[in-house]
């Protein structure tokens, strides 16, 4: 494999370190074949599942970083995607959007599965010592949560970075999770305040390995393999004869996510990417800064592991409509109101699944379809990559800021942000505009980051560069075997 995620054995001792470490805290790791499909797992490990709670800190509940668990608090095994498809009542475009569900994951958030990309690779590899080295990792919220608890069933020492402006219920949970939380200035748009950081942790000379999840490709690669599998097994559940796969839309954020928008076009080629943000923090559309509310889409920059060149489609949405959609989806006025409006009430029930950034894709998925005018036949699909339990205390900061949410209230929101949604502020990519937002990764990367001219050229001329990435599980899977095996316990458990 190509040097962007390093799959060479570099440190036998460490490995070896790892492994006893591995022995001694009852770790298994689950192969990316069995995230794909969960089938894979032994019954064993299964059996032992059915006692545990799905936040549990135990190393078993590495085997639920899957888009496929039950969808239960505690004691659930496998199934089918997790997803809602949302119909025309509720966005007022005739084509449908499939919304992937990042709830139903440990910790609430699929990015307990891109933390796992790139952690588990370096452990198996001899690149991290979990005896001596401490994990890093930065970012604007579920990022680092989904480290930490990697780290801690691994068994890993860990460091979470995020902005002291996130929810409230991400730093409780954090404290009784990771070693240590450090706070940097701002919130959304401060990603640079966290690079700063970790150039300050990096100067400390304490041991330390730095998952960035901006540059670190491991997030884009499980995206790509496991999300974009999850997308198709869904896509194969919804579509029927007729219908056309049209579009990927995502949240840019870490640029993890929209990397399984590359999958989705190689099996469907004529399909779109499409890239969403913040309109106060318009980056991507039109170099623009800012501060926003769409949390959990760290912006100001274009991410070192986006593939800019792939990218169809630029949308900029509003966070006003966010926070005014949050309100209309989880309070009890604005539940009412659509029901009365004739949407499912079952699919009500279920529209606090969607986290505020989960909104944002909903509404670029709304633009895009009116940009194209999509028909029913049209599908389109994105992911929530959490659900509201993440930002219940906005909710409570709503209602004191604007007071109670009132049937009124839930009509204005749905009249304006819903079916009022427009193709404003988006942008279909030519081949110029797609060099120009690539070319933003400079500024950052090359000349803040230690990126070089070299790699950030290669990122655009090299027709390899990204499918090298791609097609590699068998690889990985190997050494997770291999890991495994010279563990010891999966052999004594299914025996």
């Amino acid at each position: 494999m190509n040097d962007l995620i390093d799959l060479t054995i570099h440190d036998e001792a460490k490995l070896d370190r790892a492994i006893q470490r591995a022995r001694e805290q009852n770790i298994i790791i689950p192969t990316f074949k069995q995230m794909i499909n969960p089938d894979l797992i032994p019954d064993a490990i299964k059996s032992r599942l059915e006692s545990i709670g799905l936040w549990d800190l135990n190393p078993l509940n590495l085997f639920r970083i899957t888009w496929h668990n039950e969808p239960r608090e505690s004691g659930g095994l496998f199934g089918g995607v997790n997803y809602l498809v949302l119909p025309k009542e509720l966005t007022g475009i005739d084509a449908r959007i499939v919304v992937l569900l990042g709830k139903w994951f440990p910790t609430g958030a699929h990015k307990v599965g891109a933390a796992f990309g790139c952690l588990v690779p370096r452990l198996v590899t001899g690149q991290f010592d979990p005896t001596t080295q401490k994990a890093v990792w930065p970012s604007t919220g579920n990022y680092c949560r989904g480290g930490a608890y990697d780290s801690n069933l691994l068994a890993c020492e860990s460091i979470a970075i995020l902005p002291e402006g996130m929810s409230k219920e991400r730093f409780e949970w954090l404290e009784q999770v990771a070693g240590e939380t450090i706070k940097t200035p701002g919130s959304e748009s401060n990603v640079k305040e966290i690079f700063d950081k970790c150039w300050e942790l990096r100067a400390s000379g304490e041991d330390l390995v730095i998952f960035n999840q901006f540059e670190e490709f491991g997030n884009y690669l499980w995206h790509y393999e496991v999300t974009g599998r999850a997308m198709m097994e869904v896509l194969n559940e919804v579509m029927g004869n007729g219908d056309r796969f049209r579009a990927t839309v995502s949240n840019t954020g870490s640029g993890g996510t929209i990397a399984c928008g590359d999958y989705m076009k190689e099996q469907f080629p004529q399909s779109k990417i499409v890239a969403s943000e913040a309109l106060q923090c318009p980056t991507l559309l039109n170099n623009g800064f800012g501060a926003h509310r769409i949390e959990g889409i760290g912006d100001k920059h274009v991410p070192w592991i986006h593939n800019v060149k792939n990218t169809d489609i630029v949308t900029a949405i509003d966070d006003a409509a966010t926070m005014d959609l949050i309100r209309l989806f989880n309070e009890p006025a604005g539940q009412d109101y659509l029901v009365q409006l004739g949407v499912d009430p079952a699919l009500v029930a279920d529209l606090p699944l969607l986290g505020i950034s989960s909104v944002a894709n909903v509404l670029a998925a709304i633009k895009t379809a009116k940009y194209y005018e999509m028909d029913a036949n049209d599908v389109m699909i994105t992911v929530a990559t959490d659900s509201m339990e993440m930002y219940e205390s906005r909710l409570v900061e709503l209602a004191e800021e604007e007071g109670p949410f009132t049937e009124l209230d839930a009509a204005g929101a749905f009249r304006q942000y819903m079916l009022g949604e427009s193709t404003d502020n988006m942008l279909e990519l030519t081949y110029a505009d797609r060099k120009r937002v690539h070319n933003l990764k400079y500024f950052t990367w090359v000349e803040q980051q230690g990126k070089t001219y070299e790699e950030i050229q290669a990122q655009w001329y090299d027709h390899d560069y990204w499918t090298s990435i791609h097609g590699h599980v068998d690889e990985l899977d190997a050494l997770i075997d291999a890991f495994n095996e010279r563990v010891g316990l999966l052999a004594e458990l299914v025996d």
